[in-house]
């Protein structure tokens, strides 16, 4: 009996959807102009993730730099403006051209189609073009990089970056708002997608939570991303034209652009991390052969993020000189976002509760994700009091608290959701031995990089300084050793997945004994996903201790 069988529950009985065998996508051309015309979503999810693994490693050279300068209290080893070009170059490559692509663009487009029993995506020219266009942006902020760099930080701060700073800020500019459009083309197919093309009987509370993340990360997307392309444009307009926005000796607000830049990126930042709450929440129960708890409220709980997440971009901004009552009322709704994060990540927890665990390597991933989304959350709300955000405004806590969200949620949720999907990608198994060791080493790496970090925020130490008083060198130390570990950590994986290809075993249909649709299709799936529409007929994470 076949595992789609078994899984009859999922899929009407009798369709049995890989039974009329397909060749799968890896095998509909090997050429590489195959590949650069493809309109198979699962072609292009494996192009993105060439690609953003690609600045991954090239964002982390900017970090392996900055860790190695800070480990001595003097600036030994460049010079402060380079020192400014490296943590800017740092950031706009880990923020733009990795964390906000990474899950949505890779895991999103090859499993969306395939969650919610559709052949593709509604608009495949269009995902082709977000590929090209993610490309195209890269490329230019590369360019900028290379070519002189920027000294503005990732934030692009005006009247800095508009009329002071001597780097290219405009080129970098251009290849930012160009990959705000490849956002803008991936978000608008999901959403289309997912309203259109759902399998019959896949009714909105039938959804895998990982769409639902997915679906509202397209929203934001969508709805977020034109106010920074207006805001990139208007900086631009006022560097290269002398007309003054943002400028006070211009007549500009530089305070407009603060609000009109946090407008998105705050909202950015859920971006990143909702779809990695998605992929928490479909390893969980599977390993745990538990139910998810609360499924509508984990639901609920993932729109009400999205739409508050639209609402606390002052708390960006309170030692800013915003009204006193503005400031209050952002720090009230910044502490309101906690609450859907902490019911995701109660349920989470309770999912684990009387479950049969299996603690393989997409588990372990899927764990240190909830332990370091929880302590960046956490320390989110000591942000969001104003009193204390006052003494800890653009120090080194910020720093830590980002990376815990952004680094230690996002890309540990990102690494969880490859290992949980690699066999469905690539039709073979990894070592679990090896990723279970890579998953401890990149937790306890990323811990002692960062964690040191919260306290010499709290000792005083701001940030992006390449030279420091000698009494925080101990604490800097600690870091850069962490650093260390967790790129040894980050490289692991590059290893025994790339061993894989050729020497993995086979996987079966269903390795993990998963209950999504994805999983009722070949490993690797067909150029189609399924040769019969599925129809599914119960709810979804129907998980017992014995089986599916």
């Amino acid at each position: 009996m076949t595992s789609a069988q078994n899984d009859a529950s999922i899929v009407d009985e009798g369709t049995a959807p890989h039974e009329r065998r397909e060749p799968s996508y890896l095998a509909g051309g090997y050429r590489l102009i195959d590949w650069l015309t493809t309109r198979d979503h699962k072609r292009i999810a494996v192009l993105y993730a060439i690609s953003i693994t690609f600045f991954f490693f090239l964002g982390g050279v900017a970090a392996a730099l900055i860790r190695l300068e800070l480990a001595t209290p003097q600036g030994d080893l460049v010079s402060d403006d380079t020192y400014n070009k490296l943590f800017t170059a740092h950031g706009i490559i880990m923020v733009w051209l990795f964390l906000i692509p990474s899950i949505p663009a890779v895991l999103g487009n090859f499993l969306m189609p395939l969650m919610i029993g559709a052949r593709d995506l509604a608009f495949p020219r269009l995902n082709l073009a977000s590929w090209y266009l993610y490309m195209a942006g890269g490329a230019i902020v590369l360019w900028a990089l290379l070519a002189g760099g920027v000294d503005t930080g990732w934030t692009f701060y005006t009247p800095f970056s508009s009329m002071f700073s001597n780097s290219h800020v405009v080129a970098a500019l251009s290849g930012v708002l160009v990959l705000g459009f490849s956002s803008i083309l991936t978000g608008l197919n999901f959403i289309v997608s997912v309203h259109t093309l759902r399998a019959r009987g896949l009714s909105w509370f039938r959804l895998p939570l990982f769409v639902w993340a997915n679906y509202a990360t397209s929203l934001i997307l969508v709805l977020a991303t034109p106010v920074l392309a207006m805001t990139l444009v208007l900086v631009a307009i006022e560097r290269l034209f002398q007309v003054g926005i943002f400028d006070p000796a211009l007549g500009g607000d530089p305070l407009l652009f603060q609000h009109l830049f946090w407008f998105y990126s705050h909202p950015a930042v859920y971006i990143m991390v909702l779809p990695a709450m998605g992929v928490a929440s479909e390893i969980i129960p599977c390993f745990a052969r538990r139910p998810v708890f609360g499924y509508r409220f984990m639901a609920y709980a993932i729109l009400a993020i999205a739409v508050i997440g639209f609402l606390v971009w002052g708390h960006h901004m309170f030692v800013s000189g915003q009204s006193m009552y503005a400031g209050m009322v952002f720090s009230l709704l910044s502490f309101l976002v906690a609450i859907p994060s902490a019911i995701k990540v109660f349920n989470w927890t309770a999912t684990l509760y009387k479950g049969s665990i299996r603690f393989s390597a997409p588990m372990l991933y899927a764990l240190g994700f909830v332990g370091l989304f929880t302590i960046g959350g956490l320390t989110g709300l000591f942000l969001a009091s104003l009193a204390l955000d006052v003494h800890l405004s653009d120090t080194y806590f910020v720093v830590a608290h980002f990376h815990y969200i952004m680094v230690g949620g996002s890309v540990m949720a990102y690494l969880g959701g490859i290992h949980f999907w690699w066999p469905k990608v690539t039709g073979r198994m990894y070592s679990d031995t090896w990723g279970k060791i890579a998953a401890l080493v990149i937790f306890a790496g990323f811990n002692l990089t960062f964690f040191p970090q919260y306290l010499l925020g709290y000792a005083g130490m701001p940030r992006r300084y390449h030279s420091y008083p000698g009494e925080f060198q101990l604490l800097h130390v600690l870091s850069s050793a962490g650093a260390v570990i967790l790129a040894v950590g980050y490289l692991m994986p590059l290893g025994y997945l790339a061993w894989s290809l050729r020497y993995g075993a086979r996987a079966t249909p269903n390795p993990w004994r998963a209950t999504g649709l994805e999983w009722q299709t070949d490993s690797p799936p067909p150029e189609h996903n399924f040769a019969i529409a599925p129809v599914v007929v119960r709810e979804p994470y129907a998980y017992t201790p014995e089986g599916p």
